[in-house]
């Protein structure tokens, strides 16, 4: 694909006004922008990322795979990026360069995901599964007789929290701490305090579990051959909380959305056609909860479809538009699990399994316990956050008829 403005057919990508991707009206409509930004601009986009800090948007789904595939020259540290980037943007910690595997290249990112994959793979589905019940029966008994709840602030987001906490062997009192830290950072509000924040509850985290290590995550982190530092295992248990409560949380709450106001789900539940699976794998292929990230710093300019992309500018994946790319007809091939959520590529999520696992049983306890649940508001009602990174609705008010709490006994489910 070529786009004109120069003699041989390429143009820089800067080269036209910058869609702000941190507005109120790029949450409310997304996928209005993106069909805007393709009809302009065709696979690479001028976006802002945030004031002052701006990308290129990749918004072609082959163009997408393309990069994904290719760390040598689209490799994902930015710490040269960073020397002349603002310090103070609200976006920077969630771009910014760290020990761990999503920001680095080589050798170093080689390390870090070996470690990462080694300390996820270990988890148990089944184990997995009798956390979600235990997690998920107090809070659905928390408001299940009350006939109303917000399904973010009252399900999803302590669910998530929960279920990280357990996977990583995190005491609450610590975990409270880094939920908010997290909280700030992918608000953009507060977000160098919020860093802080973060920081200095997971060393007590990682000092507990260097002393008393048990069966989790953050203890195989610890007991792995590559023997990381102090500081690498603040930034691997960094990563891992800000990939598991904030897109999680999202997946859940999306994908109840969709099974709330969509006619093949919506009216009985229990009677629908589809499956929670299916609406998982729908809202990953349509509307995915982590909207646009798996960031790239090219190397030296570069030729892409007729573009030029700067040398070490950020280059930013658009998962939601890159699934609804009309040249691959997307939107037909939802079964096969061909969408970009979890990335491609030497990047791809590590942590791909349990979080499906997670969100599907999450999903399945709260409708099995409140089959006749139904939305309290119309669908365009509903507000979506700002952000350039997410999809996320700030609530998901729902109503049911009362229900008694559930009374389990855990000693049957081991």
């Amino acid at each position: 694909m070529t786009h004109g403005g120069v003699a041989d057919g390429a143009q820089a990508v800067g080269g036209e006004s910058r869609v702000p991707l941190y507005s109120a009206e790029f949450a409310a409509d997304p996928h209005r922008i993106y069909r805007e930004l393709r009809a302009r601009f065709g696979s690479l986009a001028p976006v802002e990322l945030a004031p002052g800090v701006p990308a290129t948007l990749v918004i072609g789904y082959r163009t997408a795979l393309r990069i994904l595939n290719d760390p040598e020259h689209f490799p994902a540290d930015p710490r040269v990026w960073q020397r002349t980037a603002p310090p103070d943007s609200p976006v920077m910690p969630m771009l910014e360069w760290r020990p761990n595997a999503l920001r680095s290249s080589g050798s170093d990112h080689r390390r870090y995901r070996t470690v990462n994959v080694a300390a996820l793979d270990a988890v148990d589905p089944h184990a997995l599964h009798a956390t979600v019940e235990r997690v998920a029966i107090p809070l659905i008994n928390a408001f299940c007789a009350d006939g109303s709840a917000d399904l973010v602030s009252q399900y999803a987001f302590p669910l998530a929290f929960h279920m990280v906490n357990a996977l990583l062997g995190c005491p609450p009192v610590i975990g409270q701490r880094i939920a908010a830290g997290q909280a700030a950072i992918w608000e953009g509000v507060d977000a160098e305090a919020g860093n802080q924040m973060i920081t200095s509850a997971v060393l007590e985290l990682v000092v507990l579990k260097r002393a008393q290590p048990g069966d989790d995550v953050v203890s195989r982190l610890v007991a792995h051959p590559a023997e990381l530092t102090d500081e690498e295992m603040i930034h691997q248990i960094v990563t891992l909380y800000g990939a598991g409560i904030e897109p999680e949380q999202n997946l859940i709450v999306n994908t109840l959305r969709l099974m709330l106001t969509d006619p093949r789900f919506a009216g009985n539940l229990l009677g629908g056609s589809l499956s929670t699976r299916g609406a998982l794998d729908e809202v990953l292929f349509t509307d995915p909860p982590g909207a646009n990230y798996c960031v790239s710093y090219p190397r030296h300019p570069i030729l892409v479809d007729g573009v030029w992309l700067p040398a070490h500018q950020p280059v930013v994946v658009s998962m939601a538009a890159c699934n609804n790319d009309p040249a691959v007809g997307a939107r037909e091939f939802t079964d096969n699990r061909a969408h970009l959520a979890w990335s491609v590529g030497p990047h791809a999520c590590p942590a791909r399994s349990p979080a499906y696992l997670i969100a599907q049983d999450a999903i399945d306890q709260l409708l099995d316990a409140l089959p006749e649940l139904r939305l309290a508001v119309a669908d365009a009602e509903l507000i979506w956050r700002p952000g350039p990174f997410h999809r996320a609705l700030s609530a998901l008010p729902v109503v049911f008829p009362p229900t008694l709490p559930m009374h389990v006994n855990w000693g049957e489910h081991q």
